[in-house]
């Protein structure tokens, strides 16, 4: 039976056909495959490796901020594109971390909602019907899925082990390179794990002067990094302020996920289009959150602690990987390792997709994962799982090579 609202919905979220989809979310795949296990094998503790923020709330003394700001008159204005002492912060923040100088506040930052917003934002400020995307895969899909709302295309860039996880930007095809408008790319990179180099921003400059294309850079997890490797922003890069912008969250730095606070930053006539589309989708953060974010990147040992953690893990899990098969590397930044999935076992099973070995995985295992078949078949591991001591990182892991052990996978 047909509802009242049926022929109102718009084309691009399906028209006539919008809920009647049998398709089901990678990510609620993954949600019922828990449960399911969770029933048949009770009293067995699900080893979460597929969880996508930090295991840690936010530091203390950045709760403690929001507390003292939260009560007082003067924070419950409307914020609308942000107070000024957030802009200042984040530049010094940048400048800092990144060493990215010059930033003016007032022209080259805007704090956003966290980053998901900001990047949905962004093709309303450069997209018309037609005009394309260019977006690496796998990755976040958010300024993809908002580009094809406003009638443009998308061309995936495959990020390949091959090709170090960079985007191939030399074979793109002539008429796709016409109709190009944005570049969007993720360093450090999710899920894969891989870190930029400065001659690879270098070559995404040079790929934007010549084909007049805008650079988004979501840094999502800039600051997490590990054995040397120094954050590196996009913006550091020559002629990087002129084609692009980037775009900054303290959900994973921070261990602020919940708490929805980030910047966008770069060519001042680009944050100046993101402003306009914003002050026309939000009235702006909280003003006591934005307090508490000052406070954050004022205190960067916060992410160093952090990034101690995650490279304690890592080391514990790529070991444990690679005793059980795999072909696993510490990452350069991130909190995932990104591995190739198993062919099947040794029993004679079979896995066509990472899908496949992801479920089998839960069922059998009681292991989450996150399966990628974007760019081959991968399963996403992260080292965010709850352990609060390392002595019991180590009990985690032990358990978990244990259990994958006995799959007795075939690679």
């Amino acid at each position: 039976m047909n509802s009242f609202i049926d022929d109102k919905i718009s084309e691009r979220l399906g028209g006539m056909n919008f809920g009647k989809s049998t398709a089901i979310y990678k990510f609620e795949l993954i949600k019922r495959a828990k449960a399911a296990a969770r029933i048949a094998h009770p009293g067995v503790e699900l080893i979460d490796m597929g969880v996508g923020e930090p295991d840690w709330p936010a530091d203390e003394i950045v709760v403690n901020e929001l507390s003292h700001e939260a009560g007082k008159a003067s924070n419950r204005w409307y914020a609308d594109n942000g107070i000024p002492e957030f802009q200042e912060a984040a530049a010094m923040y940048m400048e800092k971390t990144y060493g990215v100088k010059g930033l003016v506040p007032s022209e080259n930052i805007i704090h956003g909602i966290g980053s998901k917003p900001i990047l949905a934002m962004l093709p309303i400020c450069f997209i018309n019907p037609g005009d394309i995307l260019l977006t690496t895969v796998p990755g976040y899909p958010v300024t993809a899925t908002y580009t094809k709302y406003l009638g443009g295309e998308v061309y995936d860039l495959p990020l390949l082990e091959s090709n170090g996880f960079f985007p191939d930007l030399k074979n793109i095809p002539g008429p796709v390179l016409k109709k190009a408008k944005l570049l969007y790319i993720n360093y450090p990179n999710n899920p894969t794990g891989a870190i930029a180099t400065r001659d690879f921003f270098s070559e995404v400059v040079k790929f934007a002067q010549d084909n007049n294309i805008v650079v988004v850079n979501d840094a999502a997890y800039g600051a997490l990094t590990y054995d040397g490797n120094k954050p590196l922003s996009f913006l550091s890069v020559e002629g990087a302020m002129e084609v692009g912008i980037e775009v900054h969250s303290l959900s994973k730095a921070f261990n602020m996920t919940g708490w929805r606070i980030g910047f966008i930053c770069g060519n001042a006539k680009a944050v100046k289009a993101f402003a306009t589309v914003k002050d026309n989708s939000d009235s702006g953060q909280f003003r006591a959150i934005q307090k508490a974010g000052i406070k954050a990147l004022n205190n960067p040992e916060i992410t160093k602690r952090t990034v101690e953690k995650y490279s304690r893990r890592f080391d514990l899990l790529v070991g444990a990987l690679n005793e059980t098969g795999f072909t696993a590397k510490k990452p350069g930044g991130t909190f995932y390792c990104y591995v190739k999935a198993p062919s099947g076992t040794q029993d004679g099973r079979t896995f066509n997709t990472a899908s496949e070995f992801s479920e089998f995985l839960i069922k059998e295992a009681l292991i989450s994962t996150v399966p990628w078949d974007d760019a081959g078949k991968y399963v996403r591991f992260s080292v965010t799982f709850e352990a609060e001591t390392p002595e019991k990182e180590v009990e985690v892991i032990k358990e978990l090579k244990a259990r994958i052990g006995k799959l007795r996978l075939r690679f």
